[in-house]
């Protein structure tokens, strides 16, 4: 489940089925976690997840009102000068869904990836949790950079 939704989000240009599709790979974070019995982790996981992704479709929603009342990040561009506030936002519920240190999502993820280094799990599977939680931050740089940094696309 992870791997496949954060491939799809890779090649995926829909702002809402983008912030979707990370929520499935999450998801798969979770269940991860619950396969490894760590469930009030895997909740702390879903509480965080849920509060900055919540506020990650809220800034959609401000940028498909603000770009026309298109989804298609491929026509947003530049928008980081329009919406200052919604930029910071966003980018803040970006990292945090990331994991990166001292934001909501870091305390929740690295604890998972941490304790899973420590099963006698086969390298197989810790190298399928690296490669799905290094999706995540491709997949979310990709979506910063097509949505505020990147050219302005729409006509």
């Amino acid at each position: 489940t992870m791997v496949m939704s954060g491939v799809a989000a890779i090649f995926e240009y829909d702002l809402k089925k983008i912030i979707a599709l990370s929520t499935l790979s999450q998801l798969g974070m979770m269940m991860f976690s619950i396969s490894l019995g760590l469930y009030e982790l895997a909740f702390f996981h879903l509480l965080t997840h849920a509060l900055f992704k919540a506020l990650l479709f809220l800034c959609a929603g401000v940028l498909i009102h603000g770009a026309g009342n298109t989804q298609d990040i491929r026509s947003f561009g530049g928008l980081s000068l329009n919406f200052p506030l919604v930029t910071v936002c966003m980018n803040l519920a970006n990292l945090s869904l990331c994991g990166v240190p001292f934001l909501a999502g870091f305390y929740s993820k690295d604890l998972i990836v941490e304790l899973a280094c420590q099963y006698s799990w086969g390298i197989f599977i810790l190298l399928m949790m690296f490669i799905c939680l290094s999706l995540t931050v491709l997949y979310s740089v990709r979506l910063t950079y097509l949505s505020f940094v990147g050219p302005y696309g729409g006509g």
